[in-house]
Parts: structure tokens; sequence; C-alpha cells
């Protein structure tokens, strides 16, 4: 699976877009609906995945959806556990705190994790924000921790990590 990060929008958020023999799957379209579907015009596209319903994740969602025919995954329609969109097979883990429709899609083959605002290199998303709550961010930190060190960590801003890294630097993981 091939991995591109898409800078959009005026607050940066990562749009990640998936590829797998000829298929795509798009995550947290943010804004700038030209940049990332210059990237896509030569693929199928398998679905949108949103980890949660902040502005600055969702402002390309519906042109893309209208544009590429193609369904909108979410909290509200992903199992925590195994999923399957087209040729691509992941687990979703619920990880509220920064929002309460927050969802992590790990690809465990991979060792890759996709989440949104939950983590970032050397710190964890906001949670005074509407739907926030630091109780469940730490249940979600626990959740998360179970998973091995070898993880890359990919956060809806900013550079990627590794799960041991913020196991060892990340101040809200101890």
């Amino acid at each position: 699976m091939k991995i591109e990060k898409v800078i959009v929008g005026l607050i940066e958020t990562n749009c990640y877009i998936l590829s797998k023999n000829n298929h795509i799957l798009i995550i947290d379209p943010g804004d700038e609906f030209d940049k990332i579907s210059s990237k896509i015009d030569n693929y199928i596209v398998d679905g949108i995945i949103i980890t949660h319903y902040h502005f600055d994740h969702i402002g390309a969602l519906e042109e893309l959806k209208n544009k590429y025919q193609t369904k909108v995954y979410d909290y509200s329609n992903l199992n925590e556990g195994v999923n399957n969109i087209g040729d691509f097979t992941f687990n979703v883990l619920y990880t509220p705190g920064h929002k309460e429709d927050l969802i992590t899609i790990i690809f465990n083959e991979e060792k890759v994790m996709f989440v949104g605002d939950f983590i970032f290199k050397n710190s964890i998303g906001r949670t005074d924000l509407p739907g926030g709550n630091m109780n469940e961010m730490i249940k979600s930190i626990n959740k998360i921790k179970e998973y091995s060190d070898d993880f890359i960590i990919y956060p809806g801003h900013g550079p990627s990590t590794t799960l041991n890294d913020e196991k060892r630097y990340n101040p809200f993981f101890n």
C-alpha cells in the first residue's frame, strides 16, 4: 500500500491518499478539492474515511463524494475491529477525547495508524473544544499503548511519528 500525504487548507490538515492495486482510499479530505482530486483522477476511489467531523477534516468531502460517486465511512458505519473497503483491510479503534466521534484507522500488516487529531508528535489533540473530554482521551491513549512500538502514526496535522517515540517522549503518555 502506498501512502501519500497532501497538506490542505489554512490549518494545514493532512489528507491521506492510500493506493493499492489502482484503487484509492481518501482519509480526511480537509479542503482544496482540486489539489486532492489532481492526485487521484487515474484511480478508482473505493471510499472516503473521516476520522472525525471538525471542519478542517471535511472541507472537500462533498465535492469528492459527488465527483467520484463514492461512500463516506466514519464512526457511524465502521465497526470497532476489522473492516474491509474494496482491497483495503484495516482495524478501527474508537478513540474519543479530542472529539466524541474520533476513530483511529489501523493497518496492521503495514504497521501504520491514521489518528486524526487524537495524537500529534509529542502531543495530543485539544480536549477543550465541543465534544472533547480529557477522561476519554486518557482511556484512548491507554488503548493505543497496547499496540507494538514500531507502528507509524499519521496525524491530522504535522509530521508523522512512531508509537515508540510517543511512549517515550509524549508527556500525555505517562
